[in-house]
């Protein structure tokens, strides 16, 4: 298996890449998809949601958080999660990007 060259990727893509790779597991976005609808939660609101475990929703929020996906602040004895705006705006930004460099394609191509 050979090594992941990160270094020869702009910095946008690699950013990109992160985010793309935290959204590929389906119990990952429905975290991402449960944490917009209601704005705010708790983990135990999440555990409640999904079919998972807790320890399995903890490592799907974990590799969310990791990610810049999401973002988690300590209140008492619970961790309150929420979506990070700025990490779903680049990921709306470059998938409006791609979509309009494939429309400029589809009318040049045969």
């Amino acid at each position: 298996m050979g090594a992941t060259k990160t270094e020869h990727f702009t910095d946008k893509q690699n950013e990109i890449a992160t985010l793309a790779k935290a959204l590929g597991h389906p119990a990952r976005v429905a975290i991402i998809e449960y944490l917009m609808k209601v704005n705010t939660c708790i983990c135990g609101d999440i555990v409640n949601e999904l079919p998972l475990a807790q320890p399995t929703v903890s490592q799907h929020l974990k590799e969310l958080k990791s990610a810049g996906l999401i973002k988690g602040s300590i209140e008492g004895n619970t961790i309150c999660y929420c979506v990070d705006l700025k990490a779903l705006k680049k990921i709306q930004n470059y998938f409006a990007k791609a979509s309009d460099k494939l429309e400029k394609i589809k009318s040049t191509c045969c």
